[in-house]
């Protein structure tokens, strides 16, 4: 039995709308919760869904074209192959055995010129990074940066690093839920701090991507 918030399977997520691309007919949700990125797509587009949890499985089934139940591991093979122009992947990738794996095998699932758009939490995000200075602690939660359930942790560095390795080309990548500041307040100067001496990626709680296959010319 899960503790995760129910929040964590209704986002609606629409964060994640700019970096959808222009075309696409058929989409691939991994970890799809309740289907709650259902108003972000487009209206005719075939949606399909992969979701563990049986509870968010079962509101998603009333959502989705075609809902999977169980992990991506655990469904793969009753995916098709060559078929999804859209993949999405909203916090889900760090929750996975083998990202590795995932990267890989998910080219199986694309047409050539298919899409993956998602987000991944920030391990760098300032909050984060002052509480394992000031608190000297790395204590896991319900949910979050630090959620129990995460098996990966990914700064900018890795993720855009863990992309290319794996044969994709970045077609827009931002850090996004950004920090927010009052002009006159000492968040101020933390962010002086941060974007002058940390590094200005700790001012994002996740990064958000879409990336594509790299074709065989290159």
């Amino acid at each position: 039995m899960s503790n995760t918030p129910n929040d964590y399977y209704n986002g609606t997520r629409p964060d994640i709308y700019e970096f959808l691309p222009s075309e696409y007919t058929k989409v691939l949700e991994i970890g799809c919760g309740h289907g709650g990125f259902r108003p972000n797509l487009k209206a005719n587009c075939e949606y399909w869904g992969v979701e563990p949890f049986s509870s968010a499985y079962n509101k998603a089934s009333e959502v989705l074209n075609y809902t999977l139940h169980g992990t991506y591991d655990d469904v793969s093979s009753e995916i098709p192959n060559n078929y999804f122009d859209l993949i999405i992947c909203n916090d889900v990738i760090e929750h996975m055995v083998d990202h590795d794996k995932f990267f890989d095998d998910i080219k199986s699932k694309m047409t050539n010129n298919g899409s993956i758009v998602g987000s991944i939490p920030n391990v760098r995000f300032l909050p984060n990074l002052l509480s394992l200075i000031f608190n000297k602690d790395w204590e896991y939660q319900d949910s979050g940066i630090l959620d129990r359930t995460h098996l990966r942790f990914f700064t900018k560095k890795s993720l855009l690093r863990t992309i290319t390795q794996h044969g994709y080309t970045i077609e827009k990548f931002n850090g996004i839920n950004n920090l927010s500041y009052k002009p006159t307040s000492l968040r101020k100067m933390l962010k002086i701090i941060s974007v002058n001496i940390i590094g200005k990626d700790t001012l994002s709680l996740q990064f958000a991507f879409r990336i594509k296959k790299l074709s065989l010319s290159n």
